[in-house]
């Protein structure tokens, strides 16, 4: 295939993945906003809580992320039989693992305090999480849905139902948080059962949607017979990919702890910024998880050439748009920021304030944030997880956290050197990352004819 050609297969398929991806951050940033309008104590503990809640999703995600690539590969190798065992399994793992972690969501008040936050930003936090937490279930297993259905290049289906999702979590948050139409005003509480409703809905019509759509994978059909060794292998790939998301993750949620330390203003600056940041990292996720999908075809078909040529045209387009959205951060950061706040709050200048640099911090990691997502896309997509879950280990806690505390608190630069450490552990695994896949995988940078295994 020609570089053209994959620039438009990637485009058919990564761009439902990545309006999926906007779809699924909007949600959170519904919540972001709205709660922002309504305060900035309640805007900073559903930060917060957010954070606490996706450090733990995320790790569990490793089943749903490890399905992909599985998929993929057996979808390019014609082994139908394959692609129903995985995605069962997947999905067992996935609720044992809701289960494990479910105790963490609904007594997470002692957990918040240990970590030093204020007490009444903890106790709202909380309060969240004990109703939000229960999302944690379907949550799971929309993740294995739609990662089986995106490895198929069903991407459509990924897209609308996220996309129902977050217009019914926003028009809840709306009836709930502020109390319109009659109903009672609840805040931050309003906010979670908003969250734990849609991830219930996106279920439903994600299952109602595999089960009639392809039926011949007969995904529920004797749901509750092992399968030991499909589940030993989903569980061998997913748990090195949710360490590794874990690990990039909680780099984020450490920063969200140390901004929490420089107060209130500093935690809602914080939340503003990294919901922006978010967003635009959207567009990298979903042309990752083509570069995952597109991989593991050719690795089913055993065809190297073809992934070297994908992963340089995939690379350029993430480092293009990371081009647009550095722009966007460097010359209009108030603009962007103001929206996410009630013009008449007497805090909105000092949060703007703090906000302003931290958009600046933004910008400099968009390029390596978007380099390593795809790097890590394209190793997953070959099943290798273990070597890329190191680095990333080394990067993002080794690098990340230790560069954040040492940056912001031990030389004093706040907020600035807070994140400035996220941008050297991005920085750190990006370099690594690529060279894993180009020296390790392909060989050397270039087209190569010889087989893959």
């Amino acid at each position: 295939m020609t570089r053209r050609g994959h620039i438009v297969a990637i485009g058919v398929l990564g761009l439902p993945l990545i309006g999926g991806h906007v779809a699924q951050f909007a949600i959170g940033l519904t919540d972001t906003v709205m709660l922002g309008w309504y305060g900035v104590e309640a805007l900073a503990a559903v930060t917060l809580a957010s954070t606490y809640f996706f450090v733990l999703f995320l790790f569990g995600a490793g089943f749903g992320f490890a399905v992909m690539p599985m998929v993929a590969a057996a979808a390019g190798a014609g082994e139908d039989r394959q692609i129903r065992r995985c995605t069962r399994m997947g999905l067992w793992l996935s609720l044992a693992y809701g289960v494990v972690v479910m105790p963490l969501l609904l007594f997470a008040h002692p957990i918040l305090d240990m970590m030093g936050q204020e007490p009444v930003i903890a106790e709202m936090a909380a309060s969240y999480l004990r109703v939000a937490g229960w999302g944690i279930f379907p949550a799971l297993l929309v993740m294995v849905l739609k990662s089986y259905l995106a490895a198929l290049e069903r991407t459509q289906i990924v897209l609308w139902v996220t996309l129902g999702a977050a217009v019914m979590n926003a028009l809840v948050n709306y009836v709930l948080i502020f109390g319109n139409f009659g109903a009672p005003e609840l805040g931050v509480r309003g906010a979670a059962i908003a969250s734990f409703s849609t991830q219930v809905v996106s279920f439903v019509a994600i299952i109602i949607y595999a089960l009639k759509v392809l039926p011949e994978h007969e995904l529920l059909k004797n749901f509750k017979r092992p399968d030991w060794e499909m589940l030993r292998e989903v569980f061998r790939l997913g748990i090195p990919i949710g360490l590794t998301t874990l690990s990039e993750v909680s780099l984020f949620a450490a920063s969200a702890m140390m901004m929490g330390w420089l107060g209130t203003v500093a935690l809602a600056a914080h939340g503003i910024a990294v919901s922006l940041a978010g967003l635009t990292f959207m567009v990298h996720l979903g042309l990752s998880n083509a570069a995952t999908i597109r991989a593991g075809n050719a690795y089913g078909r055993r065809d190297r050439s073809h992934m070297a040529r994908g992963g340089k045209v995939v690379t350029v387009m993430s480092l293009v748009m990371s081009v647009f959205a550095t722009v966007f951060f460097v010359t209009m950061p108030e603009t962007l920021m103001s929206v996410f706040m009630d013009g008449s709050d007497p805090q909105k200048p000092e949060i703007l304030a703090i906000g302003v640099g931290l958009m600046a911090m933004a910008a400099l990691f968009q390029l390596v944030d978007g380099v390593q997502a795809i790097a890590l896309g394209l190793l997953r997509g070959v099943q290798d997880t273990t070597i890329p879950m190191v680095i990333g280990v080394f990067s993002y806690w080794g690098v990340g956290i230790s560069s954040s505390y040492v940056l912001g608190f031990v030389l004093g630069y706040g907020g600035i050197g807070v994140w400035g450490g996220l941008v050297l552990g991005l920085a750190c695994a990006s370099v690594l990352l690529m060279l894993r896949f180009w020296g390790s995988v392909i060989g050397k940078v270039g087209d190569v004819e010889e087989p893959l295994g």
